[in-house]
């Protein structure tokens, strides 16, 4: 197949080195990177600034207004709601905390999902989060499930919270990313698991460019 046609779904838990793999293998394979985990987190940041708390209609009214998008900069991906960059805002920690709420909204999966699979329906995409292969993208030609120790997955998280100054307790990280695995397992509408046809790879000890490299043994 031509790469410029394939959708590649890499799903799995926090810090399971989604994002920075997808990114990669976008880069790599000249394809489009979606993040929908920023999209989520742009829409939970909506909520806290706005005081709407779970206000779906009110939180929809702001996207539609104000929609989120994509930029990029010497640093890497930027995420705009409107013309607001809210890149570093929306990866502290009362957003981070407070993401699996507003994301567990039907409402809100509902009007972000359209707009992924919009993105997604020209093809040529690697797209992660925790239900690309099982809601999102249930008939990507590639779907990965990546997992990892919750120790591992803290420590990895806890390192890039110190790289962009935001101060972390390693212990209280454990225990959020164990308490997010718990929510976003459990959660009614489109909880996290593995799609029945997606490769699963446990990244416990393992590099990003181990990672990447087997990730693309399967695409080819």
């Amino acid at each position: 197949m031509n790469l410029k046609e394939i959708r590649i779904a890499i799903d799995g838990p926090a810090s399971s080195g989604k994002s920075t793999v997808a990114k990669i293998i976008a880069k790599d394979f000249d394809i489009i990177y979606l993040d929908t985990g920023a999209m989520y987190r742009a829409a939970t940041y909506v909520a806290l600034s706005n005081d709407l708390d779970d206000d779906f209609e009110k939180i929809i009214t702001i996207l539609k207004e104000n929609p989120i998008s994509f930029g990029t900069s010497s640093e890497g991906q930027l995420v705009y709601v409107g013309e607001v960059d809210v890149t570093h805002a929306i990866r502290q920690n009362d957003v981070t905390n407070a993401v699996s709420k507003i994301s567990a909204i039907p409402e809100i999966r509902e009007y972000l999902v359209d707009a992924q699979r919009e993105i997604a329906s020209h093809g040529g995409i690697v797209m992660d989060g925790r239900d690309i292969g099982t809601v999102v993208l249930p008939d990507a030609e590639l779907k990965i499930f990546l997992v990892a120790s919750v120790e591992e997955r803290a420590e990895r998280r806890y390192k890039e919270n110190l790289a962009k100054g935001i101060e972390t307790d390693y212990e209280q990280l454990k225990f959020e990313i164990a308490e997010r695995d718990r929510k976003d397992s459990t959660r009614e509408v489109s909880p996290l698991k593995q799609a029945d046809d997606a490769i699963l790879i446990d990244t416990t000890g393992m590099g990003i460019a181990a990672v990447v490299s087997k990730i693309k043994s399967f695409v080819k």
